[in-house]
C-alpha cells in the first residue's frame, strides 16, 4: 500500500486539519464491502446512494445524519419461528453499519426502500450569501470625471 506523507501541506496550508484527517483515515481504514452501494449523480446539485438491502425492511434499517456524517446502519429483528429449516442461506441478514462523508451544504431529503434497494437522497443546498455574485461596474459619468478633477 502506498503510504502519502501530508507534512509539507501543513506547513503551507491553515484550516485543513479536517481534510488532512479525512485521507489520512482513508489511507489506513480498508472499506467494508457490506453492504454494497452506488453513488449516482442525477443532476448538477443532487445524489442519490443506492444500497442493497435484501432482507431488510423499513423499520429494521436506521439513516442518521449528524454534522456532516451520513450514518446507515441496518439491524433486523428478532427471528421468528419458521416452518423450514435452511439448506443454504445466501442471503445475508447481518447486522451493518456504514458511514458516508458529506460536503458542506449537501442536505438528505429522503430515504425509501422499494425492491430490497434503499434508496437515499441527498442535495447540495449552498446558501444564497455563500454563493458567487456578478458586481456590476459603472463607468463613470463625464460631469462626475470634471467634478472630481475640480476639487483635487
Amino acid at each position: 500500500m502506498t503510504m502519502f506523507d501530508l507534512t509539507p501541506l501543513y506547513r503551507s496550508t491553515v484550516g485543513f486539519d479536517r481534510l488532512a484527517r479525512m485521507l489520512d483515515e482513508a489511507a489506513s481504514v480498508e472499506a467494508p464491502g457490506y453492504p454494497p452501494y452506488n453513488i449516482e449523480r442525477v443532476s448538477e446539485d443532487e445524489y442519490r446512494i443506492t444500497m442493497a438491502v435484501a432482507g431488510f425492511a423499513a423499520a429494521d434499517v436506521n439513516v442518521e445524519v449528524k454534522g456532516n456524517a451520513l450514518t446507515v446502519s441496518g439491524r433486523k429483528a428478532e427471528k421468528t419461528e419458521t416452518k423450514g429449516e435452511y439448506l443454504h442461506q445466501g442471503i445475508a441478514s447481518r447486522a451493518f453499519e456504514r458511514r458516508f462523508q458529506l460536503a458542506d451544504h449537501m442536505q438528505v431529503l429522503g430515504a425509501s426502500i422499494e425492491n430490497g434497494l434503499l434508496h437515499i437522497s441527498l442535495k447540495r443546498e449552498v446558501p444564497e450569501a455563500l454563493k458567487p455574485r456578478t458586481i456590476t461596474v459603472k463607468s463613470a459619468q463625464p460631469a462626475q470625471v470634471l467634478e472630481a478633477r475640480q476639487a483635487a
